[in-house]
């Protein structure tokens, strides 16, 4: 963890030079959450205003496809100039020499993110039973909006491999794969997913932005509704279907099994309202085939944080045991596929 007060004493030199005029860092706090992210609060303040700010960078070993917090801000700023409620982006430092790794400043925004608060808190029961599915799936719609393009290809960070939508499933199962093969220690239930998802490819209509973790924890939610999305760190050229299937994994619903959309909603209103906002029909059984390649994809993640605390990398035992996890989305990605036999 690092020393909020070297933090308040380095950004405030840093800042007053990169705007040249006088700016004070107070008021730096560390926010709960997050195994590969370190995240403060903190106030900016110079003569004409004051401005509550995050701070966001690395902690440790990053997990899988996690990008670089240059591409991450990159991608933050498309997805606001789009329109989708982030929090506002504000500076990138790329470079290690003022806080020992990269990292870059962001608008603080109200609410809180943890699961529970999420699905189970009455501040927000009326607005979770009314309008949060209709309100994500409007932002999710909006950043599956931004293409594949040329344009887009080359104005998002070049660590966003773009794959051709035809390859792009194979793609996914060959990544999985490979990441599976450097852990130590074997995991046949996922190697039998991993055939399985090769035996049942779907079709893939289109190559858009995706978030790439986009479920209950990483949106900012008060009283007054959906205050922002959060986290670009995995996002990535794909199939939009991946969000949604993230989104109904069995592990983001905290306790509400019932409520298969993060823990707040059914699939039918989540589907509908996102049907609603895209103009895309949603196929369930796409939906559950991603949900299946999830599930796996993040019974590796867990097995990887494991691993990094028995390596020595990085001591914690959120990381011991997040990775005891791994057993547990195993079984829901085999229950999946007994499932999708008998999907429409």
């Amino acid at each position: 963890m690092k020393d909020v007060k070297e933090i308040e004493s380095a950004l405030t030199s840093y800042l007053t030079k990169k705007w040249n005029k006088e700016v004070f860092v107070s008021e730096c706090k560390p926010l709960t959450g997050g195994a590969c992210q370190e995240n403060f609060s903190m106030l900016l303040s110079d003569k004409e205003a004051n401005i509550k700010a995050v701070l966001r960078t690395d902690k440790g070993a990053s997990l899988l496809s996690s990008l670089s917090k240059a591409d991450e801000f990159r991608v933050a700023e498309a997805i606001f100039l789009k329109g989708v409620k982030t929090p506002k982006p504000i500076l990138l430092e790329s470079k290690s020499e003022i806080l020992g790794d990269p990292f870059y400043l962001m608008e603080k925004i109200e609410g809180k993110a943890t699961g529970r608060f999420i699905v189970k808190d009455p501040s927000i029961a009326d607005y979770r039973k009314t309008k949060f599915a209709e309100d994500l799936a409007r932002n999710l719609a909006l950043l599956h909006s931004i293409e594949a393009t040329e344009e887009q290809v080359s104005f998002l960070p070049s660590s966003l491999a773009f794959v051709k939508k035809e390859d792009y499933g194979a793609f996914c199962i060959e990544n999985l794969r490979n990441t599976l093969d450097s852990l130590p220690e074997p995991h046949p239930a996922v190697e039998l997913g991993l055939n399985w998802l090769k035996q049942n490819l779907p079709s893939i209509d289109k190559i858009t932005l995706v978030h790439g973790d986009f479920r209950t924890g990483n949106f900012m939610v008060s009283p007054r509704g959906l205050e922002g999305i959060l986290d670009f760190e995995f996002a990535h050229w794909g199939d939009p279907y991946e969000d949604i299937a993230w989104l109904c994994m069995r592990d983001w619903r905290f306790g509400k099994l019932n409520k298969e959309a993060g823990g707040f909603a059914s699939r039918k209103e989540f589907y509908s309202a996102y049907e609603n906002h895209s103009g895309q029909f949603v196929q369930h059984k796409r939906v559950l085939f991603w949900e299946i390649m999830g599930n796996l994809r993040w019974a590796v993640g867990s097995s990887q944080q494991a691993e990094r605390h028995l390596s020595g990398k990085d001591k914690g035992i959120e990381l011991l045991a997040i990775g005891r996890r791994t057993a547990e989305m195993e079984w829901e990605a085999i229950r999946l596929m007994e499932e999708y036999e008998n999907a429409i």
